[in-house]
């Protein structure tokens, strides 16, 4: 396996550091006591800034699995519970407690579920918006296995942004990517484009899986293809050492290298660097996006 290097360690210590600072406890243990959390599940190193910021990704539909992706440490191979009924009206009242401006759900891949959890997302973006009408909303969700009508379900509550994550490029995907196809995917952004032109679209990337740079210049020109209008690119990072291991540390320039490709190739908004994650500083890139698309 790869040492990590000095540096990625060093930065890897002052978030650290962030996490165990009081507010970031307090936060922490809010959300920990109520509802299941990215930040936790995926092991996300900017808990401690994002919790200290007042911000969280809330994962709703369980914190089971239907698929085994090699890269990510969310729980899989156990038997899901069906969708908790009280779960809008929980996230709902959260928001409004804390006068959230914007939230990022996020959620596994219900396979197991014949819409894959669409009419329960809905549910919960409408009960979201209907208690907090001035919170911006942004889910985060699966391919719905080709399921378009799922995706006009969810689509029909009107989140301001709708992310689904392409994670690799196509030759790493039976690798990285069990059980997704890179065209399915491809695809879900593009229908989204269709169904609902005034909803922006996001994706992201993982870096360090053995992918090389034409690759990933030939996904963000088929993501652009798709008018995806966000986009974030991250290191990947193993939970554990049955997980896939890592090929290689991409320096802050290579990161940035990228950013100013995608850029030019019209993406309204790129983040790109080593932690940076699908839903950090989330509503700062909408606010970006949103301005880039008004000029």
């Amino acid at each position: 396996m790869r040492e990590i290097p000095k540096w990625l360690k060093d930065l890897a210590a002052q978030k650290k550091a962030a996490f165990h600072t009081q507010k970031a406890q307090l936060l922490k243990q809010t959300l920990e006591d109520n509802f299941c959390t990215v930040c936790k599940e995926a092991k996300c190193p900017n808990r401690g800034e994002c919790f200290c910021n007042g911000e969280a990704t809330i994962m709703i539909l369980g914190a089971i699995c239907t698929r085994s992706c090699r890269f990510c440490s969310v729980p899989k191979h156990i038997k899901p519970k069906e969708p908790d009924i009280n779960e809008p009206k929980k996230i709902a009242d959260f928001v409004k407690q804390r006068n959230l401006k914007y939230l990022v759900l996020t959620m596994p891949t219900r396979d197991d579920l014949k819409d894959g959890g669409a009419t329960h997302i809905f549910s919960v973006l409408k009960e979201v918006k209907k208690q907090n009408p001035d919170c911006l909303i942004e889910p985060l969700i699966s391919d719905l296995q080709g399921n378009w009508e799922a995706l006009k379900i969810i689509l029909s509550a009107k989140p301001e942004v709708l992310g689904h994550n392409m994670e690799t490029t196509p030759s790493l995907y039976t690798k990285v990517r069990v059980g997704a196809s890179y065209p399915r995917s491809l695809e879900l952004l593009k229908k989204a484009k269709e169904f609902a032109p005034d909803i922006l679209t996001k994706s992201s990337l993982m870096l360090g899986l053995g992918e090389t740079k034409e690759e990933l210049k030939e996904v963000f020109r088929d993501l652009r293809k798709v008018d995806c209008d966000i986009l974030t690119l991250g290191q990947y990072l193993a939970p554990t050492k049955e997980h896939l291991e890592v090929q290689s540390y991409p320096t802050q320039d290579y990161y940035e290298e990228l950013k100013d490709f995608c850029l030019s190739i019209g993406f309204k908004a790129v983040l790109a660097g080593p932690f940076v994650r699908s839903s950090y500083k989330a509503g700062s890139l909408y606010q970006e996006a949103i301005k880039k698309r008004a000029v």
